[in-house]
């Protein structure tokens, strides 16, 4: 039983939200080959409950909406907080921060075109751009091989604090005539 018990901590430990009892009754029939009803998943899941209430343990199982998770005690929140302020002033590279650009000024645009603007594989800067939510797939385009378009997601207006991207700032707004090479002609 002790064996069952570690493998329902296992299955709720890797789900990446909560996992109802009875999805977590047929993982375990599924992969050890046993016959459990759902009671004993639940009964279990009690046990499980238990033994994390202990002052020894930094987080519970929890209950939500049918869904069994474990989530961080509440005397820990501070500390888990400061480690995802400090995650999200990690700044982007400046590939990633040109890859962004890109993707801002030519939504929705293939990974194949932001390479060919910038000249260099843009693999790392668009994975790390999903990661941190400020850019999204957008859908396929109709060109041969349906290559997966890439646009500015809602956390990248809310961050950079604007509605569209037709509210970007423009070219002419960025540069002004102290940058200019040479004489303007009239």
């Amino acid at each position: 039983m002790k064996e069952i018990l570690l493998n329902i901590e296992a299955i709720i430990f890797a789900a990446e939200e909560g996992i109802g009892a009875s999805e977590i009754k047929q993982v375990l029939e599924d992969a050890l080959a046993i016959d459990i009803n759902r009671q004993e998943v639940v009964d279990l899941l009690a046990k499980i409950a238990e033994k994390y209430e202990s002052e020894e343990q930094v987080f519970h199982l929890r209950e939500i909406n049918n869904q069994y998770q474990f989530l961080t005690k509440e005397r820990y929140h501070e500390v888990v907080n400061q480690l995802q302020a400090h995650k999200d002033r990690k700044k982007l590279s400046q590939s990633a921060l040109e890859t962004l650009a890109i993707i801002a000024y030519r939504q929705p645009i293939t990974k194949l075109e932001v390479e060919q603007i910038r000249g260099v594989n843009c693999d790392y800067s668009i994975q790390r751009l999903l990661e941190k939510k400020l850019v999204q797939i957008a859908g396929k385009s109709d060109s041969i091989g349906k290559p997966l378009l890439y646009a500015t997601s809602d956390q990248f207006m809310q961050h950079f604090g604007v509605k569209s991207a037709k509210d970007l700032p423009q070219l002419k707004d960025i540069v002004s005539e102290e940058n200019s090479i040479g004489e303007i002609s009239d």
